[in-house]
């Protein structure tokens, strides 16, 4: 078994309310990444993380369970965690050891009790988090309306990343805002296209508030900002990483955990 450096070590915790596809989306990260070979479903009692039969028996994760996985020559040590209030403790445990928390939301109901009491856990302890906004192409899904909950109730530094293009059963994409470019997905897999022309004047404007959000975080950059000089990509993508590590940024991003929609950008 190949051995891994500390600084090639990441704990991550997928914490959010019950039902919201935390399981979900680590079998599809687990799949993206090679180490299954299939995709298997919370319905069928087929999954990684959901391996006992009482779990299998009432389709929800009744504790954490670690599933570890290589991306980039880094180890990440997965860590699923159950949704519901009984079981905090395990999410309690998960944010005491994550080097990150993926808040896993879910598009149609929106920001549910059990992700805020999370978020605040997390925040005590000034724990780097950030959003996946899932299951964005069931019936009733909902961005705009989940983005807004989420500046609502989980406070300042919410920071989209990602739209998605198209809606509930028509969703097919995202289109990132710090690189104007489309990531239209058939099987899982993407490929690049132009912003659709209809999504042109929404995407610039998120896109410009964003770059806002990033930039007043450094006094220089938010100077050559405002006198109208244009900011490289890395330069945003480097401050954006600060912003992330001191946890005073939040990004947010999109996908289907069952269609592996944006699952390799996460």
């Amino acid at each position: 078994m190949k051995r891994f450096a500390t600084d090639h070590i990441r704990n991550v915790a997928l914490v959010g309310h019950g039902g919201s596809g935390k399981t979900s989306l680590a079998e599809a990260l687990l799949h993206r990444a090679g180490a299954i070979n299939r995709l298997g479903r919370v319905e069928d009692g087929t999954t990684v993380c959901d391996y006992d039969p009482e779990e299998h028996k009432r389709g929800i994760s009744l504790s954490l369970s670690v599933a570890p996985f290589v991306w980039r020559d880094h180890k990440i040590n997965l860590i699923d965690t159950p949704g519901y209030a009984d079981f905090m403790g395990d999410v309690s445990a998960a944010l005491r050891i994550a080097d990150l928390a993926v808040f896993v939301v879910s598009a149609v109901d929106g920001v549910e009790v059990q992700t805020e009491v999370a978020w605040k856990m997390a925040a005590e302890r000034g724990l780097p988090r950030m959003v996946f906004v899932n299951k964005l192409d069931r019936e009733r899904a909902s961005f705009d309306g989940t983005l807004a909950q989420l500046r609502d109730r989980l406070g300042a530094g919410i920071a989209p990343l990602e739209l998605p293009i198209g809606e509930e059963a028509r969703f097919r994409g995202i289109a990132d805002l710090l690189t104007d470019q489309a990531h239209i997905y058939d099987g899982g897999r993407p490929h690049t296209e132009e912003i659709p022309e209809d999504m042109e004047a929404l995407e610039h404007e998120v896109r410009d508030n964003l770059v806002e959000g990033i930039v007043v975080a450094d006094d220089a950059m938010l100077e050559r900002y405002l006198e109208g000089e244009s900011l490289t990509l890395d330069e945003l993508e480097h401050t954006l990483h600060d912003g992330i590590a001191e946890a005073t940024v939040f990004p947010v991003v999109v996908g289907s955990a069952t269609r592996e929609i944006g699952i390799d950008r996460l």
